[in-house]
């Protein structure tokens, strides 16, 4: 996760430590005598359905979509490392009680909830990568880093594979850094191998994904379609940087309003609704939305307070100003996988 200036879209995935962390804290506290999870212990899941946790939470005026969970959600979530580096570590530690507060109560509630209308959500802990690794310009540290996180992920999906999925439909979601490794993920246990078939889709947001990373995994052009991905990276339609640009053709784009990849603009009043701090609210039909280039750009989101944010990388609200849209997308797909089955 990038760390943004500003103070709105900053709250919609960073929640105060005060906090009440109710009977959840012990976990958050654990103590690891290898410092290598192991995920036949639910406690190096940040996420798991057979355990009360904030991935659970359903916004208020929500509470009466929920559905029959008939698929499961793998989602990798951004990374909560920042700051100063202690001891120079390069990854987190997997018992780091600060660290774990701060995933559960900023991605896993306020990002990894929107998947839960219709589905069980898994999410591990992993030793992710320090946010600083992404422009470490020693390569082998940087390779180092980035692979010990993976590994985490690798071996928490194949447990969830020989010990929890038993056939059932599957969506990889991820954010941020959740991304980097959902990509390689993908590629190694989906893209031409058996366990497409059980893909129904993959949310990889907030990274640049390139068109021609998969040699069999498409692109979702709809969202009628299964057994493909969709990504996005969200800027105010005036940002002008280094990071995104409408010329730049090599990325995929998909628009979390139409689920379409094509550039034509779609108006505010098709945004079906964004959650940020307050999980009692929802806000609807806050931005524009247009794909086109390397980015998804959007007009300046208009909620209570957002006068206030005046950068123009939106990176830290790509999944909750679209919550609602990403929500009933994910229960449509699977809709459809299952019928198709």
């Amino acid at each position: 996760m990038v760390r943004l200036s500003g103070f709105i879209l900053a709250v919609i995935v960073v929640s105060s430590c005060s906090q009440k962390m109710q009977s959840y804290t012990g976990e958050a506290a654990f103590k690891s005598e290898t410092g290598v999870p192991d995920y036949a212990n639910i406690v190096y899941w940040a996420a798991h359905p057979d355990k009360k946790d904030p991935s659970d939470t359903i916004p208020l005026p929500l509470k009466k979509t929920e559905k029959e969970k008939l698929a499961d959600v793998f989602f990798l979530h951004p990374t909560t490392l920042v700051g100063i580096r202690e001891n120079e570590n390069n990854n987190a530690k997997i018992d780091d009680p600060f660290i774990n507060h701060k995933t559960d109560y900023s991605p896993i509630i306020y990002q990894a909830s929107a998947f839960n209308e219709s589905a069980r959500v898994f999410a591990p802990r992993y030793r992710q990568a320090h946010i600083g690794m992404y422009s470490e310009k020693d390569s082998a540290s940087k390779y180092t880093a980035f692979n010990l996180a993976y590994e985490d992920v690798k071996n928490a999906f194949v447990y969830y594979l020989k010990n929890e999925n038993k056939g059932r439909p599957i969506i990889i979601a991820s954010h941020s850094q959740g991304t980097t490794h959902a990509i390689r993920l993908i590629k190694e246990f989906f893209d031409g191998k058996e366990l497409s078939k059980q893909l129904i889709c993959a949310y990889l947001v907030g990274m640049g994904v390139k068109k021609d990373t998969y040699e069999k995994i498409p692109i979702c052009t709809d969202s009628t379609k299964t057994g493909c991905f969709v990504s996005w990276r969200t800027y105010r339609k005036d940002y002008d940087g280094e990071w995104a640009n409408r010329l730049d053709t090599n990325i995929v784009v998909v628009n979390p309003v139409t689920w379409k990849t094509t550039n034509e603009i779609a108006d505010k009043s098709l945004q079906q609704g964004a959650v940020l701090y307050n999980l009692k609210k929802v806000y609807t039909n806050t931005q524009s939305t247009q794909a086109e280039g390397s980015a998804l750009w959007v007009s300046h989101p208009r909620f209570p307070g957002s006068f206030l944010y005046t950068s123009k990388n939106y990176h830290a609200g790509d999944i909750n100003l679209f919550y609602v849209d990403i929500r009933k997308d994910a229960s449509r797909r699977i809709g459809y996988f299952l019928q198709a089955k």
